[in-house]
């Protein structure tokens, strides 16, 4: 059992790292407040309401404002893991062994004396209390 737990432990420290690490980003188009479309490996889809209005000649062109943008959100992974225990100060380092050591004596196994009385004999009855008491249970 304390085999399983600790590969689980060890899967679950690798997610983990692996999820921290990670960076991704996603490309959305939005028409107004509305989100159209979305993406995660190209750029989003454009719904195709962009205006371009050009004039009858070929020096100025206007371009209206349109109600549409692309917006990208980037989620970017941490690159700054500490690999080894040794590049930590020597005050962290005693912080994490005391921390380890007293939270690791939480899940140690506590022996517990055995109490029981099956070895134990009742004493011998002399007179029925109950009966002389008159006292009955009904």
């Amino acid at each position: 059992m304390k085999k399983y737990s600790q590969q689980l432990i060890a899967v679950l420290m690798a997610f983990v790292v692996l999820f921290t690490t990670m960076s991704f980003t996603i490309n959305v188009h939005y028409c107004g407040d509305t989100l159209v479309a979305y993406s995660l490996v190209k750029e989003a889809k454009s719904c195709g309401m962009e205006v371009l209005q050009k004039s009858s000649s070929c020096e100025t062109q206007l371009v209206q404002k349109s109600c549409c943008q692309n917006k990208q959100v980037t989620a970017s992974g941490h690159d700054d893991l500490k690999p080894t225990f040794h590049n930590l100060e020597f005050e962290k380092q005693v912080f994490i062994t005391s921390f380890f050591f007293s939270y690791s004596a939480l899940f140690e196994p506590k022996t517990v004396e055995n109490t029981s009385f099956e070895d134990y004999d009742p004493p011998l009855i002399i007179k029925d209390i109950q009966t002389l008491d008159q006292v009955f249970l009904i």
